[in-house]
């Protein structure tokens, strides 16, 4: 079967080019060009025939139907020069980051509130059963000893939880200095009256759920006054000193209570200051690996405050 669309033969295009020269044409060696389309426009601009009532060569420019330029085609996954999938891809990077911030932030209050139930039951037991209260009282070497262990885990757990440095004891040795803490604090509770230690832990609760509700709504950033802090913690413990040596020559409640209070007010902006940093989005914050540390830091500024509250309303029981 013949085609009527077939390229020219050479004795045609010699002919063509010899017609071209003799009528004065520019460019001697013409370019082989698309055939015009139907309803389009050919290369003199005058409508589109059929292929067959002419030669299949043109002005070497392309016909109608072929396109002039090239498409470019975005990579999947990149961002293109469209401002709109520009905005769609940065949303999705925000989205994403959010989604980890806020699991990050699930995990350390879940690991929290398992450490404060585990020191909430160890203090009801050291207050209501009287065995037990009666021992921690007579043997204070035990109390000691937790505060050896207390001091230790401390220290690896904070020199350890590094970003990108994940050890799998982590959370054993947080166990660990949960329960030597919460030993610790149940002894302290233990010369207390049962009513003092009660309402220590209300007026602890309120202040720790006000303070994490205003981290979470205010815009005034706690994590830019890492200065302001650290000269607050020398303060207190400088306080600690002094009211220790001058209450073991002599006992001066307005000493005590002026300790306490100080400390307490203190330990509430460090637990600012820890919400703010596991928050993020402030000067400082916190990798969502060093989940152990968050906690770490949320539950000794509580037991802190609740210890400070209990020596300011609670008296003494001989």
């Amino acid at each position: 079967m013949s085609k009527s669309n077939l390229p020219p033969s050479y004795e045609e295009s010699a002919h063509h080019q010899y017609g071209a020269q003799q009528q004065g044409g520019g460019y001697p060696y013409p370019a082989y060009g698309f055939p015009p389309q139907q309803g389009g426009y050919s290369s003199q601009g005058q409508p589109g025939v059929h292929p067959s009532d002419g030669p299949w060569y043109g002005q070497g420019y392309p016909g109608s139907g072929m396109p002039s330029f090239i498409p470019a085609f975005t990579p999947s996954g990149m961002p293109s020069s469209n401002p709109g999938d520009t905005e769609d891809f940065v949303a999705d990077g925000l989205w994403e980051s959010m989604s980890v911030r806020h699991a990050f932030i699930r995990k350390v209050y879940l690991i929290l509130a398992a450490q404060l139930a585990l020191t909430a039951s160890i203090v009801a037991v050291f207050t209501f059963v009287d065995p037990v209260r009666l021992f921690v009282i007579k043997y204070p070497g035990v109390y000691w000893a937790s505060f050896a262990v207390y001091f230790v885990t401390y220290l690896v757990l904070v020199c350890c939880e590094k970003p990108r440095r994940r050890y799998p004891w982590n959370l054993f040795l947080l166990l660990i200095f949960t329960l030597a803490m919460s030993y610790m604090t149940g002894t302290i509770a233990s010369y207390f009256d049962t009513k003092a230690v009660f309402l220590a832990l209300g007026i602890t609760t309120i202040v720790c759920v006000a303070v994490t509700v205003f981290c979470f709504q205010t815009k005034v950033d706690f994590t830019s006054c890492t200065g302001l802090l650290c000269v607050l913690g020398v303060v207190v413990l400088v306080t600690g000193i002094i009211t220790t040596i001058v209450l073991s020559f002599q006992y001066v409640p307005w000493l005590h209570m002026l300790y306490a209070a100080i400390g307490a007010i203190v330990y509430t902006l460090f637990l600012a200051y820890h919400t703010q940093v596991l928050i993020g989005n402030r000067s400082h914050t916190l990798s969502p690996e060093e989940y152990v540390f968050a906690a770490l830091s949320l539950y000794v500024d509580i037991v802190q405050i609740f210890l400070f509250l209990l020596q300011i309303t609670g008296s003494s029981s001989e």
